[in-house]
């Protein structure tokens, strides 16, 4: 059985317009969706005594994610507002990161050792632990939309997937971004483009995938859907075109509904439990 572990960010994603919230973030979303894809999957991250916190730790336990390195802290659990969507993509209006931005123990990076990958997005601020996780099995890492050159020259030659988010893109400046990825010591780099598909690629070769049209609700969660299909299927040994296909159509069904992983519950705002309402327009 492929075993995944993912380490970092956790947030509730508010919807002010329907009075929902849902869990989610990165690596949440990578945990529960590679779990769908048949994965034993765990989670490390921290999230508050609240109920936010609950409706995050809810989930995964209903998943079936491990959750036994999950902390909980005193704090507010992680959110971030989300606005009206143009043609289903969301807007971010407003976040904080809060207790979601912790620092894994030895006792976490030792945990690692139990899986056959660990799952890192950029936006957990845990670039300074990669290389301790690195060094006990191998490293998925999501650069989301940050491409800096010598970022990418620091990380890459820890990955075993290096994930970018490339929609805004040209297509030639998305190659040449995985090449150069690849050039600098990732093994497998993927560059998700939105409704032009994706670029996955290995060594010299390039391997490419059109999107699957669906009526779009929200496209929150798409790329991690893509991203976590593509690491199971890797891990697993299945051929790029297939694994491809089968991540372009996941994830064109995370577009058809409302929040990267479902569990939405009503915001009690008016309780005091999530302020996320405050100075939103």
């Amino acid at each position: 059985m492929t075993r995944i572990l993912a380490v970092g960010d956790n947030v509730v994603d508010c919807y002010p317009a329907s009075n929902e919230m849902y869990p989610g973030g990165n690596c949440i979303n990578l945990a529960v969706l590679a779990r769908r894809f048949g994965a034993e999957t765990g989670y490390v991250g921290a999230i508050g005594k609240d109920r936010a916190g609950d409706v995050i730790k809810a989930a995964l336990e209903d998943e079936g994610v491990d959750t036994q390195r999950l902390r909980v802290l005193p704090g507010k659990t992680a959110y971030c507002v989300i606005g009206h969507r143009r043609n289903g993509d969301r807007v971010f209006l407003k976040f904080d990161l809060s207790v979601s931005m912790f620092q894994p123990d030895a006792d976490d990076i030792a945990f690692a050792e139990k899986f056959d990958a660990v799952h890192i997005g950029q936006s957990s601020g845990l670039d300074g632990c990669l290389a301790e996780f690195a060094g006990r099995t191998r490293l998925s890492y999501d650069f989301s939309t940050r491409r800096e050159k010598e970022h990418r020259q620091r990380v890459a030659p820890l990955c075993h997937l290096a994930s970018f988010s490339g929609g805004d893109l040209p297509r030639h400046q998305a190659v040449d971004m995985l090449h150069e990825t690849l050039r600098a010591g990732a093994k497998w780099c993927l560059v998700t483009r939105g409704e032009d598909g994706a670029l996955l690629g290995h060594g010299d070769r390039l391997f490419e995938t059109p999107a699957v049209p669906v009526e779009v609700v929200d496209t929150l969660g798409a790329g991690d859907t893509f991203v976590a299909r593509t690491l199971v299927g890797l891990l697993r040994g299945e051929a790029p075109p297939q694994l491809l296909a089968a991540a372009a159509t996941a994830a064109a069904a995370t577009c058809t509904r409302v929040g990267a992983i479902g569990h939405g519950t009503a915001m009690a705002v008016d309780a005091g439990e999530i302020p996320v309402l405050e100075d939103v327009d």
